[in-house]
């Protein structure tokens, strides 16, 4: 038995598919756990080490605190001997608030706030001086000196170029005991009912006081009184007037601009801040972006007539109000609702999409009367945007179908009032700062120092300090093509673990055991080295790091690795390894064979020809890309590859996708700037498979995902006895009522509260567990209920539908990509990274390809072990076998060695990025001596 100080022990592990295993893993290592994908490497990980770490956090907390936070399932594991406290670095825990930025997760932007607050100058936004401000006894002195022996009124500002009568507010300057105002440059008497033109802009003032200014002690205190009277009346600002020459100036307690008089607020963190309303912008509430009616959306076919259904969001003619409404529309301005829309007068259609008043008659012929009618609409587009502006998620998001993305008019996309963005450090605005990228916010801090005054050093030096220790982890986990400003929503998983690990590695915390999932996802080779040496450097400290992770460095750099298989699954869960890396190549495991190199991943004898045609696309400039062209060859596998923040998802995902999506199935994402597109006619649809994950509810599972259980649902509807009771498919479905069960509501399990305990949950007693009523259940097709197919794993399930093509295509699809050990209704909730990642790919590989279809997968490898990518890229060579094209983003080198045609995108991430470094087969590229890809090609070449 080991000391509980150098290991943690586990004994009699069974959450999810693990066979009651024990395993001891070393402390203050670096331990990467192994296997293929649905093996049960995360359950060990996280649903077993992690969740017991956090359990027993949660544990020491009063009963009283408890109930507040939900307790936590105890995991099904005997017991954990030597656990310290946990960090889990999971992929999904990144925010998809609009709000959360790369500079809010790192807490680098909260300390620029600060920076920007204390040691900010400010000039101002109307004239480009430096704003001032004084004290009450330095505005003493400065009157005193300027206006030494002249006559002088002293003046309160209270309305700037605002509309308004304001009789209300000379009432109540009467009633303060004033009797002189200054309206528009010029002084009156207060006079009783005095009013202004409403329609028209004005300046205000209150007339304080008028004095000659001479060195008389008596003079000194009158002088001060009314000081203090202006400011309380003027906000903290006054303006002093030279009787003689009517020269204006201002002088404030705030920041304030000498000549033009605006001012601006005392800085705090918050005026910076574009979640506070203080600081955001007041046109976007700090988003940076707004959603507009876009007309061609609502018109999407301007031949079609309003009848026919040309106005989107009301379709074609149903007796309604609104339809009544353009009925009177159409006589006004004579037009038929019969007439296409490009036909309709132009100010007919403004009425109709912006809305008016309107007032006419009609001379009806027949009976020689008249008719008047009223028109008082709102606008189909302004509509919209009132739905937009509404509570209901529902409506929202109807709404949204109709609206465009934009950047925000007012504040460009920065997100923070007009304001804040003129304070500045060494020149820059904190705008300016958070769109550099993270490797020219290091150059920028370098100097920092030297370009500071004395006073702004003194104040900074600490803030600087800490922001300059942050930067620098970030470029160490190899993210230095990030800005701050880089919603967190478009980040990868992979990118977005190793913003945690930079802001773990920067806490400096010791004796933790820190759990990472897969933090190489979306890293290039070049950058892997520069993880694993954060990895180390964690470890150095004196903590414990566990990784679960599939990459060849990282297997081989760690200290132990544990390898669980055999396979995936039922047929997994038990530990068929564990040592160091060494003694790893000698076991006879899939993992060591892929290691030593009994297996590997083909490379083909020859690469694809290809069918001759090309998709031409040229001049792409979104984001970071340099204007560049490229060629992609129809027929073939191409590999998109290059260090991470390159611009390939610019290229890939966010302009050519979104050109495709819109010309075969009008789609309305706009596309990045580009000049033009050829070769379109050589392909005729397109598919996208991403690495959005999906739905993950218990109620959501392989059959409903793939759509497959629609169709098992309409079969046993048209079984001869469900034809007989008068059942339709919904009878079948867990989620609405009427076939389910309705105890436990179609879920199969009942949940039971404990107060201050885990929620306990039990087979349903009603169904055991079946889901669906006693009457449903006696449906059955070649013997199986709806319930028992559920049960089927799909490799059962492909053999029992063989003879229903609809079904069996999809299921095949599932199969063919290597999971076939799964159940049909396994929740989805349950399912690993590789699994959901596989799961999705097959229902977009099920889709019918033409044999002209473009393929784009954006890196499909995340959470493959080498068998599951093996099996993969059999399923992807079929496809390109028979015709279709398929596009890879991809770092994995497994992968790129297979390809026909690689574009590596490069040199650098970030601004040094964006051009095309090489192109051609991998046997081409690895002779480019600039390629950061070819380097390491080479080696899996040779």
């Amino acid at each position: 038995m080991t000391a509980f100080h150098d290991s943690i022990e586990v004994k009699g592990a069974r959450v999810h598919n693990l066979k009651n295993i024990d395993v001891t893993i070393p402390r203050e290592k670096l331990v990467v756990i192994t296997g293929l994908s649905g093996s049960g490497k995360s359950s060990l990980a996280f649903d077993t080490i992690y969740a017991e770490g956090q359990r027993r956090y949660i544990e020491t907390f009063s009963a009283y605190a408890r109930q507040f936070l939900g307790s936590l399932e105890r995991p099904d594991v005997d017991k954990i001997d030597g656990l310290s406290p946990v960090i889990a670095i999971e992929q999904k825990t990144t925010s998809k608030s609009p709000r959360s930025t790369v500079g809010t997760i790192t807490e680098i932007y909260d300390f620029l706030r600060l920076l920007f607050a204390r040691a900010a100058d400010a000039y101002s936004y109307e004239t480009g001086e430096k704003m001032v401000s004084y004290s009450d006894e330095q505005i003493k002195a400065l009157i005193l000196e300027s206006y030494e022996g002249k006559r002088i009124n002293i003046l309160s500002p209270v309305i700037r170029s605002r509309k308004g009568h304001y009789r209300e507010l000379f009432e109540q300057i009467a009633k303060q005991g004033f009797v002189k105002v200054r309206t528009d440059g010029e002084i009156v008497n207060l006079e009783k009912g005095m009013k202004l033109d409403r329609y028209k802009t004005h300046d205000i003032e209150i007339v304080i006081d008028r004095l000659k200014i001479d060195n008389v002690q008596d003079n000194e205190k009158r002088l001060m009184e009314s000081i203090n009277t202006a400011m309380y009346h003027g906000d903290d600002v006054l303006m002093v007037i030279d009787q003689d020459t009517n020269e204006v100036r201002y002088f404030s307690r705030n920041l304030m601009c000498p000549s033009s008089g605006i001012s601006y607020p005392n800085p705090e963190p918050n005026n910076f801040s574009f979640n506070s309303p203080k600081g955001a912008c007041p046109s976007c509430n700090g988003i940076g972006e707004l959603y507009v009616v876009n007309e061609k959306k609502l018109v999407p076919d301007d031949t079609l007539s309003i009848r026919k259904g040309a106005l989107a969001p009301h379709g074609p003619e149903k007796k309604s109000w609104i339809f009544k409404q353009f009925d009177t529309m159409a006589q006004r301005f004579d037009f038929s609702l019969n007439d296409a829309w490009k036909d309709i007068p132009e100010e007919a259609k403004q009425m109709i999409l912006y809305g008016g008043k309107d007032k006419f008659t009609v001379e009806s012929k027949l009976l020689g009367v008249s008719r008047n009618y009223n028109i008082d609409f709102e606008g189909v587009a302004n509509f919209i945007e009132s739905q937009y502006k509404s509570n209901s998620t529902s409506l929202v998001r109807w709404a949204k179908d109709y609206m465009d993305k934009v950047e925000c008019p007012e504040c460009h996309g920065s997100r923070l009032r007009k304001e804040s963005l003129y304070f500045k450090v060494d020149g820059k605005s904190i705008a300016d700062i958070v769109k550099m990228d993270i490797i020219e916010l290091g150059e920028w801090l370098e100097g920092l120092d030297q370009r500071l005054s004395k006073k702004q050093l003194q104040i900074s030096s600490e803030i600087i300090k800490e922001i300059k220790a942050r930067t620098q982890f970030l470029i160490d986990v190899g993210l230095t093509y990030l800005s701050l400003n880089r919603s967190s929503k478009s980040l990868s998983g992979g990118e977005a673990q190793r913003i945690r690990l930079a802001t773990q590695i920067g806490s400096q915390l010791v004796g933790v055991l820190y759990i990472l999932d897969e933090p190489s996802i979306g890293l290039h080779q070049r950058d892997n080295e520069k993880l694993i040496n954060s990895l180390e450097s964690l470890r150095d400290v004196g903590n414990s790091v566990i990784v679960v992770e599939h990459d060849k460095d990282m297997i081989e750099r760690a200290d132990h690795v544990i390898d669980i298989g055999p396979f995936a699954g039922k047929h997994g869960g038990e530990i068929i390894s564990e040592s160091t890396p060494k003694a790893l190549l000698k076991e006879h495991t899939l993992t060591a064979a892929y290691l030593n190199g009994e297996k590997e991943i083909e490379i083909p004898k020859k690469r694809r020809k290809g069918n001759g045609k090309k998709l031409i696309l040229k001049g792409c400039t979104g984001n970071n890309l340099k204007n560049i062209n490229i060629e992609l060859p129809l027929g073939k596998m191409i590999g998109v590859t290059g260090v991470s923040g390159s611009g390939k998802s610019t290229l890939i995902n966010e302009t050519l996708y979104p050109i495709l999506n819109a010309h075969f199935f009008n789609g309305v994402k706009k596309p990045m700037p580009y000049k033009s597109i050829k070769g379109l006619e050589h392909i005729d649809k397109v598919i996208d498979i991403n690495q959005s994950p999906i739905g993950r509810t218990p109620r959501s599972n392989p059959a409903t995902y793939t759509k497959t259980f629609d169709e098992i649902r309409k079969l046993f509807a048209m079984v001869p006895e469900a034809m007989i009771r008068g059942y339709k498919p919904g009878r079948f479905s867990f989620n609405v009522a009427g076939g389910r069960c309705e105890t436990c509501q179609g879920g199969g399990l009942k949940v039971i509260e404990m107060n201050f305990l885990p929620d306990v949950y039990v087979e349903c007693e009603t169904c055991q567990g079946k889901r669906f009523n006693r009457e449903t259940l006696e449906i059955r097709y070649k013997g199986k209920s709806i319930s028992d197919v559920l049960e089927m794993t799909i490799n059962e399930a492909v053999n029992f539908f063989e003879h229903i093509p609809k079904i069996h295509r999809k299921l095949k699809t599932i199969q063919d990509v290597g999971l076939g050990y799964i159940t049909l209704g396994q929740q989805s909730t349950t399912l690993s990274g590789g699994e959901a990642q596989r799961i999705k790919l097959a229902t977009e590989l099920s889709k019918r390809d033409t044999g002209n279809t473009f393929y784009i997968l954006d890196e499909p490898t995340t959470g493959l072990h080498f068998e599951d990518i093996r099996v993969l890229m059999t399923v992807l060579n079929e496809l390109v076998e028979k015709g279709n094209t398929v596009l890879i983003i991809e770092h994995n080198l497994d992968v790129i060695k297979t390809v026909d045609h690689i574009i590596d995108i490069g040199y650098e991430g970030g601004k040094g990025g964006g051009q095309v470094v090489a192109v051609g087969t991998p046997e081409d590229i690895i002779k480019n001596k600039k390629s950061y890809t070819a380097q390491f090609l080479k080696k899996e070449l040779n």
